[in-house]
């Protein structure tokens, strides 16, 4: 039986989804619970591979077991198993060719920074604290730019170890939906809000995204903010097609996965 479960995680405390060598990772832990329970070894998939430090609200995973359980069982069994900062928040049967990464079609992304003379305490691991005057204006006009269909090695992380099929496909969120390989993405909406609490948040919604590409959005309109860049230069920045040409990443902390569609 195929299983769909919907995850959210504070990933402060672990090495990111995937599973390592002598590290504490998301999969790792749902992979070892899963096998406490039914006493199958899977390795569950995720619709994209989060960082070290990055959040989910709604990662979502995808794996096989021969166990006939019911889903109610199954999901409250894993919280039960699973370290507080780990909750499945649903658990159901999927259809056999159902595949977490493979048939997602749209993920949103939230980047939030808070604006701020003092960081609470209780926020700070969910936050990028910038005690900085920013040009929101500036920033909603450079997101704007990269809404559409746009080749993001700009603002993809480089690996000189592997190609760049290999890049998208193993570090990222591999071949985009419509069968594009390389760094090539669509992005359906790309904002900036400002929130209660000095809070603004970064909104992007896109069919895949690359490894590090939010985060390097983000630090790039950040730096707009500050006026370090030119709003116009983030279509020179895409047209570079190089990685030196953006703005710094900026930390995993203040990242969520905030959705994934099917």
């Amino acid at each position: 039986m195929n299983w769909k479960l919907k995850l959210a995680y504070d990933g402060t405390d672990f090495h990111g989804w995937q599973v390592q060598p002598d590290h504490t990772t998301i999969q790792g832990e749902l992979a070892a619970a899963i096998e406490r329970i039914t006493t199958e070894r899977v390795l569950p998939q995720g619709s994209g591979r989060t960082d070290a430090g990055v959040h989910a609200r709604a990662q979502v995973a995808s794996f096989e077991l021969n166990a006939p359980i019911p889903p109610q069982n199954l999901h409250r069994a894993l919280n039960r198993t699973l370290p507080a900062a780990i909750r499945v928040l649903n658990a159901e049967h999927a259809p056999p060719d159902f595949h977490a990464r493979h048939s997602a079609r749209a993920k949103t992304y939230e980047y939030r920074i808070l604006q701020a003379e003092i960081c609470p305490p209780w926020l700070a691991r969910y936050v990028y604290a910038l005690n900085w005057p920013l040009k929101i204006e500036a920033m909603q006009q450079a997101a704007e730019i990269v809404i559409g269909e746009h080749d993001f090695t700009s603002f993809a992380a480089s690996d000189p170890d592997l190609t760049t099929r290999t890049t998208a496909a193993e570090m990222g969120d591999a071949v985009d939906p419509d069968g594009k390989a390389g760094n090539i993405r669509t992005i359906y909406s790309s904002s900036f809000s400002a929130e209660e609490g000095e809070l603004l948040v970064y909104r992007v919604r896109g069919n895949g995204f690359l490894h590090h590409m939010v985060r390097n959005l983000a630090g790039t309109f950040i730096d707009v903010g500050r006026g370090h860049i030119a709003v116009e230069d983030i279509t020179r920045i895409l047209e570079q097609r190089a990685r030196s040409a953006a703005g710094a990443t900026a930390p995993a902390r203040g990242l969520f996965l905030d959705s994934v569609e099917y």
